[in-house]
């Protein structure tokens, strides 16, 4: 990752005008987990320092949307607000910087819960078994928090691309593992989607009733586990925690 010469410590960071009163921010150099990484301590150093003007911060996968009051300050000035209150501070380990969590979330594999591992496979040309190999060898991290509060997690280390369906489907079930590029989403609740469904998760990801609704934030890191069908019953409903499927019970 390039970093400023004078600190040894803040990335490049690219600032494009989006609209009269937005910035698009992103990493200029380093590796996809890198970017994605420094995405995410970036959003925390904005709302820490609060700029003037910033309205609100908006996770991308490995880009930030910052919104601000353009009549208390323009693109270029909040560009370089953002770069000055980064530097020196971007590896710092601050309050803000949160304990990691790591979540083993069971998944179940069949005709009816993985309508796409097939296409899946065929596209990447490998068979079934090697694309949830590579799911499963792979330990993903939550990028940012979609519609919903759906997780969506990278890197999965499959061979190549997996392209979204030709016509998505207007209602897939809450639980649904989903793939697309070489990420990975969960469905919360029912509702349409163009990735494609490998698998299923008994567990409960979001729950409103729940305080906070979700046990996992950007950065915490997931490893699935396909489970056979028969432990359904006894996992269906429960609320992702890091505790709801016991670590040395995953592959």
């Amino acid at each position: 990752m390039s970093t400023n010469p004078d600190t040894g410590q803040t990335p490049d960071i690219t600032a494009v005008p989006f609209g009269d009163s937005a910035l698009m921010i992103s990493l200029a150099s380093g590796t996809v987990e890198e970017r994605q990484a420094g995405s995410r301590r970036l959003r925390e150093i904005l709302l820490d320092v609060r700029p003037y003007g910033l309205q609100d911060v908006v996770a991308g996968v490995d880009s930030l949307l910052v919104e601000f009051d353009c009549l208390a300050v323009g693109h270029e000035q909040l560009a370089q607000t953002i770069r000055l209150a980064s530097a020196g501070r971007f590896q710092e380990n601050t309050g803000l910087t949160k304990d990691t969590k790591h979540f083993v979330i069971p998944m179940v594999v069949n005709d009816a819960y993985a309508p796409d591992l097939d296409e899946v496979a065929s596209e990447l040309g490998i068979s079934r078994e090697a694309v949830l190999d590579h799911l499963q060898d792979s330990l993903l991290s939550i990028n940012l928090l979609a519609s919903a509060m759906a997780p969506m997690m990278g890197t999965v280390q499959f061979p190549g691309q997996v392209s979204r369906c030709k016509e998505p489907r207007t209602n897939v079930d809450p639980g649904s593992v989903m793939v697309a590029g070489t990420n990975a989403i969960i469905q919360p609740f029912p509702g349409p989607t163009g990735w494609k469904v490998i698998g299923r998760t008994p567990l409960t990801i979001c729950d409103i009733r729940e305080d906070p609704p979700t046990s996992y934030t950007p950065g915490d890191t997931v490893r699935f586990t396909v489970v056979p069908e028969s432990e359904w019953e006894q996992l269906e409903g429960r609320f992702l925690m890091t505790d709801s499927y016991p670590m040395e019970r995953a592959r």
